[in-house]
């Protein structure tokens, strides 16, 4: 398989419901359950890339464009943007949809550093099947 490939395989999605148990006094999610998302998507994608054990180093810039509302949908896209030598950088992004109206926004986005370890928790070199 080659890296392209790969890499388009590896995109991640996973949608979830808005309950008001994960919302604040706004009646819109939390920034941190936000994120708590965005990182398991970050770390599933990165998985799936390369099928090695990651841990997250980093998070730049995650920008937080709309609120998300409590009764909606969210769709988290998870894709790898960026290959090192032990790090993956994956870009997260989460749209909002209305339950009953044809509607989506994006409204989160976000990237990830996550680092490939081996059984001690050392930097393992990510190798490709090209």
């Amino acid at each position: 398989m080659n890296y392209e490939t790969k890499i388009q395989e590896s995109e991640t999605r996973v949608f979830k419901v808005v309950f008001p148990n994960t919302t604040n006094h706004h009646n819109t999610m939390f920034g941190g359950k936000v994120m708590e998302m965005m990182d398991e998507v970050a770390f599933m994608t990165a998985t799936r890339f390369a099928r090695k054990s990651f841990v997250t180093v980093s998070c730049d810039r995650i920008d937080f464009k709309k609120p998300i509302p409590a009764d909606t949908l969210v769709e988290l896209i998870g894709r790898v943007k960026y290959v090192g030598n032990t790090s993956v950088k994956v870009n997260v992004e989460i749209f909002v949809e209305e339950m009953y109206v044809d509607t989506r926004e994006k409204a989160v986005s976000g990237d990830f550093t996550l680092v490939a370890i081996d059984e001690q928790k050392k930097p393992l070199k990510i190798f490709y099947d090209v």
